[in-house]
């Protein structure tokens, strides 16, 4: 009968587990999905480009000696990292990229000496401080403009960004089982130590968390030099990610897993023989005694330095290290994923070997819900109010504006994070109301109908599967821009045409009173639409025979940009790829042709990020 009983939690065991790996690959697939536009926009990063020298568009007299890029964060970068474009679309040889007088926000290369006349596009492909990739182009003309310029792919292969995701919420999946699942095993539950079905579920959460490590290291080669799948075999790109911070993180967290692994081990090792009798059988077991004592001190203290500095390595090269109030993201980070890790790490093993075999308890009266049960369930609501509390702090200096909640591809996926939250906490609800009513009868949790098991039992099972969604779109936020440096409201003002220019320009022009009204969208470095109404006293559009303009900077040193402006219909004007180099304040002159010798110069003052 036991062993039959065994039997059967194993099936229930194995079934969960391949049901958990299925719904994380699908979510994975889903959220990628979800997140694949941020992989068409190589602009929207982790670091901005702030500026260039020359500057983009710009039409120089002779080639120049070299390039500068500035961030307004530090890089890192190899001899792939940056790339000229003839109008061929053929790559130049230049020299070894570096820092500008050692600045890490910084980056320079030689060009070659030999270039001619036309336009040159050069690509960027660096790491930013917080161990993401940031890549775009900007081109430069000597002499005159050439009629096209080279196009650059600047997006990661696809099979890399699905690869990483997949790796990162393998990893983080790993965590939560290695981390909560331990401590449920080793603490929560009086009689996990020597159940095996608990143990082979921590052993399974260090083998994942140990793989999604490797598989994010391998790739992270590729994804950082933008080639496809097949150079994780490169040795040039691993030995690059090895040098990162983000490969030390890495190796650190595999340091890491060998030391808790090795902790777990020795907690859940089973007692030794009863010693001897006599003096000798005194001594061993005064030894083991003192032994035992001393794993009762050093395991606590070892797992939890392990399971913080487990932590840190995802916020010391993630988004928390960047950006404002570091010192209080950082914890607030680590704090977040622990609980979170305690939280389904836990929850995972209490429905695998408590929960689910306890639906069977007519056949097996040694499977209990006490303590387990409540125990679990008092870690859960802290875990709740960390998670809570980290969660919006987080969420706040993340997204900044309610706007951008919607406008982003980060703020859409916190939405999607935040609705599963949700749902979780739900159905936690109900199990916690489970757990009070049932704790307050005189026979105890293990009284409770089968019935009311089954219910609670899928409730758990549905809260497991919406942490794995959670656990999955996290592992995708963790590599999409924030949306605070994301978000770009566009621009939208109204200038009023000078009345004494306008009375200059006659009566028959309708500018009287008249207006000039400006859209700039994304209003972001990078390639930009203006939209251009004239409209007169009564609101309708006035037409022009011509409008010109030019994007000029409050740095006397970056010359005037000129935009080119066609008619779209009369009166709406159309600036369909007018190019802002980097963000900061910028003026957009219109000059209003009037007519053959008349010009109404108008000045747009807007603010790009």
């Amino acid at each position: 009968m036991t062993r039959s009983i065994h039997l059967a939690g194993h099936r229930w065991a194995r079934l969960f587990t391949r049901l958990a790996v299925v719904v994380l690959l699908a979510t994975g697939g889903l959220v990628t999905d979800l997140a694949s536009t941020a992989t068409t926009h190589p602009a929207y990063a982790h670091a901005y480009l702030l500026e260039t020298s020359p500057v983009d568009g710009e039409v120089l007299a002779s080639p120049p000696a070299e390039v500068q890029l500035r961030f307004d964060d530090a890089v890192s970068f190899n001899e792939r990292s940056i790339q000229l474009l003839d109008t061929t679309a053929k790559k130049l040889a230049l020299g070894t990229p570096g820092h500008v007088d050692g600045k890490a926000n910084t980056a320079r290369v030689s060009l070659p000496t030999d270039l001619t006349e036309g336009t040159y596009v050069l690509a960027w492909r660096v790491t930013s401080a917080d161990s993401h990739v940031v890549s775009g182009a900007f081109s430069f003309s000597i002499g005159h403009p050439s009629a096209t310029a080279a196009p650059v792919e600047q997006d990661a292969h696809r099979a890399v960004v699905v690869v990483d995701a997949v790796g990162r919420a393998l990893a983080f999946l790993g965590m939560a089982l290695a981390v909560g699942g331990a401590l449920f095993v080793a603490v929560l539950w009086p009689s996990g130590r020597t159940d095996r079905r608990g143990r082979r579920i921590v052993w399974s959460g260090f083998a994942g968390l140990a793989a999604g490590t490797v598989v994010v290291l391998l790739v992270q080669g590729p994804y950082a030099a933008g080639t496809s799948l097949a150079g994780v075999f490169d040795p040039d790109l691993l030995g690059a990610a090895l040098s990162s911070r983000l490969g030390y993180a890495l190796l650190a967290r595999l340091v890491i897993v060998l030391a808790l692994g090795v902790a777990f081990g020795i907690a859940v090792r089973t007692s030794s023989p009863a010693a001897p009798t006599g003096t000798a059988g005194a001594g061993t077991a005064g030894a083991a005694a003192a032994g035992g004592a001393t794993r009762r001190i050093l395991l606590p203290a070892v797992a939890t330095v392990g399971a913080v500095a487990l932590t840190l390595t995802w916020t010391l090269t993630d988004h928390a290290q960047t950006g404002v109030q570091t010192w209080l993201a950082v914890p607030a980070t680590s704090l977040h994923l622990l609980a979170m890790a305690l939280w389904l790490g836990g929850l995972i093993t209490l429905a695998a070997c408590v929960l689910i075999p306890a639906g069977r308890r007519k056949t097996s009266p040694v499977i209990t819900l006490e303590p387990a049960l409540p125990r679990f369930s008092r870690l859960a609501q802290i875990c709740f109010a960390v998670i809570a509390a980290t969660g919006v702090y987080l969420s706040w200096r993340q997204v900044g504006t309610w706007a951008a909640l919607g406008a982003t591809d980060f703020g859409r996926l916190l939405l999607g994070k935040l609705a599963a939250v949700l749902a979780v906490l739900g159905l936690a609800a109900g199990a916690r109301r489970f757990v009070r009513r049932r704790s307050r009868e005189p026979l105890g949790l293990d009284a409770a109908p089968s019935a009311a098991v089954r219910r609670l039992r899928y409730s758990v099972v549905g809260e497991i599967l919406l942490g794995v969604a959670v656990v999955s779109i996290t592992a995708v936020l963790v590599n999409t821009a924030p949306a605070r440096t994301s978000y770009a409201p566009p621009v939208h003002t109204t200038v009023p045409i000078p009345a004494v220019a306008a009375d200059r320009a006659g009566p028959a022009a309708g500018l009287r009173d008249a207006s000039v009204e400006v859209k700039i969208e994304p209003a972001r470095s990078g390639s930009n639409v203006a939209d251009i109404y004239i409209t007169g006293r009564d609101g309708s559009l006035v037409s022009v025979p011509e409008i010109s303009g030019q994007l000029e900077s409050p740095d006397r040193r970056v010359p005037a940009l000129p935009v080119n402006v066609f008619a779209a219909e009369p009166g709406h004007y159309v600036a369909n790829s007018m190019s802002i180099p980097f963000p900061g304040a910028w003026v957009l002159r219109l000059d209003i042709r009037v007519s053959d010798f008349d010009e109404i110069p108008v000045r747009v003052q807007f603010t790009a990020r």
